[in-house]
């Protein structure tokens, strides 16, 4: 019988309230995929949070190429196995999936396909054939060289530098000091999105290309005065005595009012970030962006 490539991970499963049930030792589960089965490895902790609040052990092997490998990998883990032996698994292979349904159907152990019923769920709603190949999510394409690209121009194009290449971006974001542009800039961009961010101070002109681009790529964001006090106060930190002025509630208020009178006259959405997440402000951006630009295509 072929060697397996057994590898040997240990994951800490999140605590769960004390009243719940607990395991008396941690929580043993064998992964098999024919990638690196890290979807799988990822499923089994979710799963034994809900369990132990302990070590997750996850016995894996990945890259299984042939039914033989896979019960070689089985049966000498059951032989090691205290109690019933649980083992999920992705396989996209179909023919391979198949083999290994059966293999497990009469053996004492939990078995749990984890791709296998989501694949045959689309390929009937769908009406497309699964490609059946292993690793797909993982492999390097264009998609993956845009989000390269874009993250590349959002470092390029942050706190207003490069203005002159505005027309370039997909998405501009403008606001004033900690008002979250630069970590919203990132993740946007990390979805594929090109983006610059613009910093709007009291004072100071803005640069004229923001009124030559399409307003409905421009963002502003906004929040309340006295939240972003608090973040400007923690940001100076031992500089307080220096620049306290940048922190006070007054001054932060006379920034956020010609911010927004500058919003008014570009005519751009206006989007609060106040007690929000990124995550859910870039999701009301992308909302409003691709309303305009359904398929993510930016006239340049």
């Amino acid at each position: 019988m072929p060697d397996s490539t057994n590898t040997h991970t240990e994951a800490q499963a999140p605590s769960v309230p004390a009243e719940s049930q607990s395991t008396p030792s941690p929580l043993v589960i064998h992964v098999i995929s024919d990638s690196l089965g890290d979807s799988a490895a990822t499923m089994a902790i979710a799963a034994a949070s809900q369990f132990s609040d302990g070590v997750c052990t996850i016995h894996r092997l990945p890259k299984a190429t042939s039914i033989e490998q896979i019960a070689h990998f089985i049966e000498t883990n059951m032989a090691q196995a205290d109690g019933e032996m649980t083992v999920l698994y992705t396989i996209a292979d179909p023919g391979l999936r198949a083999q290994l349904n059966k293999y497990v159907a009469d053996k004492p152990l939990a078995a749990v396909d984890l791709i296998g019923p989501a694949i045959e769920a689309i390929a009937e709603a769908t009406g497309l054939k699964p490609k059946g190949e292993a690793g797909l999510i993982r492999r390097t394409d264009k998609e993956y060289f845009d989000r390269v690209s874009a993250m590349e121009f959002a470092v390029d194009h942050d706190d207003g530098r490069n203005v002159e290449q505005l027309a370039n971006a997909d998405i501009v974001v403008i606001g004033v000091s900690r008002s979250s542009k630069t970590p919203l800039s990132i993740y946007l961009a990390s979805r594929g999105y090109r983006v610059a961010n613009v910093p709007l101070a009291s004072g100071t002109e803005p640069p004229r290309q923001l009124f030559e681009i399409d307003r409905r790529r421009i963002f502003g964001l906004t929040s309340s005065a006295g939240l972003l006090s608090e973040i400007r106060y923690r940001r100076l930190g031992d500089a307080q005595a220096v620049a306290a002025a940048y922190a006070e509630p007054a001054s932060v208020q006379t920034d956020l009012d010609e911010a927004r009178q500058l919003m008014r006259r570009l005519g751009c959405i206006v989007v609060r970030t106040d007690n929000r997440a990124i995550e859910e402000t870039a999701q009301e951006i992308l909302r409003y962006y691709e309303l305009t630009y359904p398929s993510h295509e930016t006239p340049h």
